[in-house]
C-alpha cells in the first residue's frame, strides 16, 4: 500500500512537471491590434452627449469598450501629432512641431524637397521644405513589432513630418491590410479615413447633407447664419459617412474571424475641423474622442488623462515588446501599465505660413497656457482655411464689425497667461488668469508647464531656419551611409551580418531566389534583426535609412 501512494506521488510530480515545462515553453499569444482613425473631430459623437450625428457603428463599437473622456492630442494639427504618435516622442524634443516640413504625407513619403519657401520663421528668414532629423535613438515604434514578428500595415496616411523607413511597416499603401499577412501572424493595422478632414467641408459641398442645418448646435463664437449652419451641418454629414467607413471596415473584421480576438482602438488625430477647432491649443483643437476595445470585454468610462505620446508604448506593452527607456509616453494598458499622468501637454508652433509659439498644460478640470507672443492673436490668417466657406464670411462680419463680443474674441491679441475652466467653460469664454480666487491654481500649473520645459528639450525656441540647419548641415539632407556585410560560413548556408556607419540607421533587407528587375520603396522589405541566413546562388538586396536622412544606395549581395 505503502509503495502504492509513493508511486502515485511521483505520477502526480513528474506530471506537474511536465505542466510546467509545458507552459514555460509555450509563447504568450500575442494581440491582434487593429487602429481605427480618423481625422479632424472633436468629441461631438453620441458617446459624448453630442446626438447631432447618427453613428450607429461607432455607438455599437463603444457600448464595447472603454471611452476615455480626457483624451489629448499634443498639437492641434495631423503633421506634428503623427509625428508624437509614430515615435512617442514630444514634437518640440524632436524637432517636428512645425506644420509642415515637407510633402510626406501619404505612404512612404516623398523624397524630394523644394529649396525655396514663402514661408518665414520667427526672426523673419526664409526656410525650406525639409525632413526632420529626429534623434539617432527614435524609431517608428511599429519596428518593434516587426522585429517582435508582427505584420504591421498602414492604410495609408503616414505624415510624420519624415519619409518613413521601409523597415516600420510590413506594408504601407492603399493596399495595405491585415489580410496580406502570414497565416497566423498578429498583426497591428492601421486604416486612415480622412472623410471629416477640414477639407472635406468644401470638397464634399455638392454630396447632400443628412443632418438639417436648422437643427445643429452652434458653439457661441460662431455666427449664426445660413452659412455657418451648413458648414457644421456639412461636419456632422461627414462624421455620418465616417460612420459607414468604419462599420465597413469592422464588417470585414468579424468576417475573418477576426473580431474577438482583436484589441480596437477608435481615436481623431486632433480637434475638429472648423474655425477657432484645428489649430487650437485649447479643448476644441486638442480633445479628441478615443476608445478601446480590449480583450476582456472592459467597457464604461474612464476619467484618465492620455497624450497622444502615450499611443507608442501602449501598443509596445500590449504586445509584450520591451519599451525603449527613451520614449516620453507612459503606457496605460498591458503589461507595463504604469502610473496615471496628472496632466498632459500641448504646444503651437508654426501652422503652414504663420509662426506663433504657446505651451499648454491639462488636469482633469483646467487649462493654461502660456504665450511667448501675447502681441498675436489667437486667428491665424492661413489661406488653407479660408477656402471654409464660413471662415470667410466670419473674416467680412470681423471687417463690418458684425461680430458680437463672444464671436470678436478670436480676433483681439492674446493675454501672456490663460487660465479656463474646461468642465465649466469648454469654449474658453472667461480667462481666469488675474482672478486672485485662481492664484493656487494657476501657480500649480504654471510650475508643472515650467518643469516641463525645463526637462524636455524644446526645440521650438530656436528660429527655423535655424534648427533646419543643424539638421540639413548647408541645408543639404544627409544621407545614410550604405549597408555592409560579413559573411560567415555554417552548416546550414551562408550567415550574414549587416551593419551601417550612420548612427540610429535601420537597415532592410529583400531575399531573393532570382534577381529582382526593379525595386521599390513598395517591395517588401524586411526588418534587419539577427544575421541573414543565405543559401548559394541567392540574392540580397540591402538598403539602410536613418529618419530625416535621405536613404542609402541599394546594394545587391550575389551569394555564390
Amino acid at each position: 500500500m505503502k509503495q502504492l501512494i509513493y508511486l502515485l506521488l511521483v505520477m502526480v510530480c513528474l506530471s506537474c512537471q511536465s505542466q510546467v515545462k509545458k507552459t514555460e515553453e509555450t509563447p504568450k499569444k500575442q494581440p491582434n491590434i487593429l487602429w481605427i482613425v480618423t481625422e479632424d473631430i472633436s468629441p461631438t459623437l453620441s458617446f459624448y452627449g453630442d446626438k447631432t450625428a447618427k453613428t450607429p457603428h461607432l455607438d455599437a463599437l463603444a457600448k464595447e469598450s472603454l471611452i476615455y473622456d480626457n483624451a489629448y492630442s499634443v498639437v492641434g494639427v495631423c503633421a506634428p501629432s503623427r509625428s508624437a504618435i509614430i515615435t512617442g516622442m514630444y514634437p518640440t524634443t524632436l524637432g517636428t512641431m512645425h506644420m509642415r516640413t515637407g510633402r510626406d504625407i501619404q505612404s512612404w513619403g516623398t523624397r524630394e524637397y523644394a529649396n525655396k519657401s514663402d514661408v518665414l520663421d520667427l526672426e523673419g528668414h526664409s526656410i525650406i521644405e525639409y525632413a526632420a532629423v529626429i534623434p539617432d535613438y527614435v524609431k517608428g515604434f511599429p519596428e518593434y513589432l516587426r522585429k517582435a514578428g508582427y505584420f504591421t500595415s498602414n492604410h495609408q496616411k503616414t505624415d510624420y513630418q519624415f519619409a518613413i523607413p521601409v523597415t516600420v511597416w510590413s506594408q504601407n499603401s492603399n493596399k495595405a491590410h491585415w489580410r496580406n499577412r502570414e497565416k497566423d501572424q498578429p498583426f497591428f493595422s492601421v486604416f486612415n479615413f480622412d472623410v471629416t478632414h477640414e477639407s472635406k467641408i468644401w470638397k464634399n459641398s455638392d454630396l447632400p447633407l443628412t443632418v438639417n442645418p436648422d437643427s445643429v448646435p452652434l458653439p457661441p463664437y460662431y455666427q449664426d447664419t445660413k452659412t455657418a449652419r451648413i458648414d457644421v451641418a456639412r461636419n456632422y454629414s461627414n462624421i455620418e459617412l465616417l460612420d459607414k467607413q468604419v462599420g465597413k471596415l469592422i464588417a470585414e473584421l468579424k468576417e475573418d474571424g477576426l473580431y474577438d480576438n482583436t484589441i480596437i482602438f477608435f481615436y481623431s488625430d486632433h480637434g475638429g475641423p472648423l474655425p477657432r477647432q484645428k489649430r487650437d491649443i485649447h479643448e476644441s483643437g486638442l480633445h479628441v474622442p478615443f476608445m478601446v476595445k480590449d480583450l476582456k470585454g472592459t467597457t464604461g468610462r474612464a476619467d484618465r488623462l492620455i497624450s497622444f505620446v502615450d499611443l507608442a508604448p501602449t501598443i509596445l506593452s500590449l504586445a509584450g515588446v520591451t519599451i525603449p527607456e527613451t520614449i516620453q509616453g507612459k503606457a496605460f494598458m498591458g503589461e507595463s501599465d504604469t502610473e496615471p499622468r496628472d496632466y498632459v501637454f500641448g504646444t503651437s508652433d508654426r501652422f503652414d505660413e504663420i509662426t506663433d509659439r504657446s505651451r499648454a498644460i491639462y488636469d482633469k478640470q483646467y487649462v493654461y497656457v502660456m504665450n511667448d507672443f501675447p502681441e498675436k492673436t489667437w486667428y491665424k490668417d492661413i489661406s488653407y482655411r479660408l477656402q471654409i466657406p464660413m471662415m470667410k464670411e466670419m473674416i467680412a462680419l470681423r471687417d463690418e464689425n458684425k461680430l458680437n463680443k463672444v464671436q470678436s474674441t478670436w480676433f483681439q491679441t492674446k493675454q501672456s497667461e490663460e487660465l479656463f475652466d474646461v468642465k465649466k467653460d469648454p469654449h474658453r469664454l472667461h480667462n481666469l488668469a488675474d482672478k486672485p480666487e485662481y492664484a493656487v491654481i494657476k501657480q500649480r500649473l504654471h510650475d508643472a508647464l515650467l518643469s516641463f520645459r525645463n526637462t524636455h528639450p524644446d526645440l521650438g525656441m530656436m528660429p527655423e531656419s535655424q534648427l533646419i540647419e543643424t539638421m540639413w548641415p548647408n541645408y543639404e539632407q544627409p544621407v545614410t551611409a550604405n549597408v555592409t556585410s560579413k559573411i560567415k560560413e555554417t552548416s546550414q548556408g551562408k550567415q550574414v551580418t549587416l551593419s551601417t556607419k550612420t548612427k540610429g540607421a535601420s537597415i532592410a533587407y529583400i531575399l531573393s531566389d532570382t534577381p529582382l528587375k526593379s525595386i521599390d520603396f513598395d517591395s517588401g522589405w524586411q526588418v534587419y534583426n539577427d544575421p541573414v541566413l543565405v543559401q548559394k546562388g541567392q540574392y540580397l538586396y540591402l538598403m539602410a535609412q536613418r529618419i530625416g536622412f535621405r536613404e542609402s544606395e541599394i546594394t545587391t549581395l550575389e551569394i555564390n
